[in-house]
């Protein structure tokens, strides 16, 4: 048995000391932050869970109806088509949105002059609001006057509804996002491209590979991380689409209607019922935290 001397006692005491002060010092920087936080992403989450399980308007006093919400969403056919038109949408801004960045990148890699310009135009529709984005974009689809009608009228082609025509609708929310969001995955792209050992194409060109075989066999799989984890946040900001829709064909239209659209028909439209607007967005909760869970298990890389 170690027998401590006054001495040794006072200094562990005196250490011990130091590193509760530092601890509370942490704390007290991180406080604000770890409040911030709770008061603006915990509470709003276990009120909205609490809410689902309620009938809500804010007018008349709130009573508990445990999974009658749930019950009516799924009797719901709009409920139904939402989902089939969030999946869509998802699978569309997934063709556009996850291969466009990465085909962008790879060319702003291989420029050599103007490079700082064509890495600024590419960026520019991330710094714009994201209504102004739409209200430009509404603008080139107007049927009437708008900019990709005038075109089609210039080269004598039939013109489109654009977002009034069912077959053209989806498709062209699409378009809007995809150009709105792709310069942050393409300068993602473009930066794990740069870090890329450049001894790995020129011992790939040495073997006689491809531009082809060295983007298949070099490329894709130094870029596997970043590709893996901007999937993943992709389909979580798509399945969450609103701005889009709302703004461009409303909320009445069933081709465009999407979950976050539903949620805010169910809140402040049609049902006034906050309690069902809040169980729609707990079931979305649930699908894209089930699809995380799943994904990360499926791509997790082997110790």
């Amino acid at each position: 048995m170690t027998v401590l001397t006054p001495g040794l006692r006072d200094a562990r005491r005196a250490r011990l000391r130091r590193k509760i002060q530092d601890n509370l010092l942490a704390y007290a920087f991180m406080a604000a932050g770890i409040v911030c936080f709770a008061l603006f992403s915990w509470y709003p989450l276990v009120r909205g869970v609490l809410l689902s399980f309620q009938q809500v308007n804010f007018v008349t006093d709130p009573y508990w109806v445990g999974l009658d919400n749930f019950r009516a969403l799924f009797d719901d056919p709009l409920f139904w088509t939402a989902w089939r038109n969030t999946i869509l949408f998802t699978g569309l801004a997934l063709v556009f949105g996850y291969l466009v960045p990465l085909g962008l990148a790879i060319l702003l890699n291989e420029l050599r002059h103007f490079a700082g310009f064509f890495r600024m135009a590419v960026y520019l529709p991330v710094m714009l609001p994201p209504i102004v984005v739409v209200l430009l974009w509404k603008y080139f689809y107007d049927p009437g006057n708008g900019l990709f009608n005038t075109v089609l009228r210039g080269a004598h082609l039939p013109e489109s509804q654009w977002t009034q025509s069912s077959s053209t609708a989806m498709i062209s929310l699409v378009l809007v996002s995809t150009w709105a969001n792709l310069g942050g995955a393409t300068l993602m792209y473009l930066a794990a491209l740069q870090g890329i050992p450049g001894e790995l194409y020129e011992a790939a060109e040495l073997d006689g590979a491809t531009v082809w075989q060295r983007l298949r066999h070099v490329t894709v799989p130094q870029l596997r991380f970043v590709m893996l984890v901007l999937l993943l946040l992709q389909v979580i900001s798509t399945m969450q689409v609103f701005i889009e829709p709302y703004q461009l064909t409303g909320t009445t239209n069933p081709d465009t209607v999407t979950v976050m659209v539903l949620v805010y028909r169910y809140a402040f439209t049609v049902n006034h019922d906050f309690g069902l607007a809040a169980a729609m967005s707990v079931l979305l909760f649930v699908v894209l935290g089930a699809f995380s869970a799943l994904y990360l298990r499926l791509t997790r890389t082997p110790d």
